[in-house]
């Protein structure tokens, strides 16, 4: 092969390149214009898939009592989700900004009064005398304490309305989730087919419906057993305070929907408000021990409902769906708690098949 020849090659080589480079070139930069476009619907799209994933068995079931009509299955359920989940969701946020409101005024109200601390807070280990002195100092001269602390109190402030912004901007993307929900359940039977197809596309035939499968178990495994559960379980907690007149009704909410997704005693949460009321309350002895009862009650209601909405136990361990839901919360306000708890169990789970493949994969080739 002469000189001519290898110069010939070694065009062809560098133009399929240029071709090769160019192609690339135009996807990425079609797939970022396309990902700018959607980066703003894409946590609420995000929850769409997973409340579509998670209740279209109870579609199905309600479809098939509707004579097959899936539209008609898909508003009832949506109307039904609205009603039962979102509506007291938004209530309990709402909450939470008030009571951060009322704080907020309270503490620029000049005739506020703060009680002195007791000798025993200094006996705390490590942070007792700091505590309190400035517990003490609040009490006797609250307004130029918070001179003194101006500006951590200002950022401290600034963040707080940003996560309360945060999760208003989450509570609309909660709402326009179940529509979106509803019309991918209308049309589940064709999404499911198109799950499918993607995932052999990405693997094989075989590898691709046991992705499809993974995903939809671990999908449902969380969102039922560990979100549902513990957003239910905040919500009827929440709602038995705001009847008993506690304070602070969305603070505790919060608290709640956190352990319960920790899978840590939501008692922790009750049993100070319990301590409220019975301090603050003005209900009677019949009444304080009713609604003491309920909310033990519901405390302890994840025992009840995790084997009724979890036939099995949720493969991901808990620290990474409390990883996922504290960092989605941090990154994308309420709706992120959710998303990112599910999202990080499928990519374990993910993950964890792909490795135990491998391994699968060594022994047979060293058995053979």
């Amino acid at each position: 092969m002469d000189n001519n020849d290898f110069l010939i090659v070694e065009k062809r080589i560098v133009a399929r390149f240029m071709d090769m480079f160019i192609k690339f070139g135009l996807i990425l930069g079609l797939a970022s214009f396309c990902f700018t476009v959607f980066s703003p619907f894409l946590n609420m799209m995000l929850w769409a898939l997973i409340l579509a994933v998670t209740l279209y068995p109870l579609h199905q079931y309600f479809a098939a009592r509707l004579g097959g009509r899936q539209g008609w299955a898909s508003t009832l359920l949506v109307l039904l989700g609205v009603l039962l989940i979102v509506a007291p969701t938004v209530l309990m946020i709402s909450s939470l900004g008030e009571s951060v409101s009322a704080m907020i005024d309270k503490m620029g109200d000049s005739h506020l009064v703060i009680p002195p601390p007791s000798e025993s807070v200094s006996s705390i280990p490590i942070i007792g005398g700091k505590l309190h002195a400035l517990w003490l100092k609040a009490s006797v001269d609250l307004p130029g304490l918070l001179s003194t602390y101006r500006t951590q109190i200002g950022e401290i402030a600034k963040q707080v309305l940003s996560i309360l912004a945060s999760m208003g901007g989450g509570l609309i993307g909660f709402v326009v989730s179940f529509i979106v929900a509803g019309i991918m359940m209308a049309w589940g039977a064709a999404g499911a087919n198109s799950a499918n197809r993607i995932a052999m596309r990405i693997t094989d035939e075989k590898k691709g419906l046991s992705l499809t499968k993974l995903c939809t178990g671990t999908i449902r495994a969380v969102a039922q057993g560990v979100i549902g559960v513990a957003l239910i379980q905040a919500l009827l907690a929440g709602v038995i305070m705001a009847m008993a007149g506690i304070p602070a009704v969305g603070i505790f909410f919060i608290l709640a929907l956190i352990l319960g997704i920790a899978q840590v005693p939501v008692i922790l949460v009750t049993a100070p408000a319990i301590a409220i009321m019975w301090s603050t309350g003005d209900h009677g002895m019949g009444m304080n021990i009713f609604y003491t009862v309920l909310l033990i009650v519901a405390g302890m209601v994840d025992n009840v409902l995790k084997p009724l909405m979890l036939g099995r136990g949720v493969d991901a361990p808990m620290p990474v769906v409390l990883l996922g839901a504290l960092g989605g919360m941090a990154a994308s306000g309420i709706l992120g708690m959710f998303i990112g708890a599910t999202l990080l169990s499928i990519g374990y789970r993910i993950f964890m098949a792909w490795v135990n493949d491998g391994l699968s994969s060594a022994a047979s080739g060293n058995n053979g």
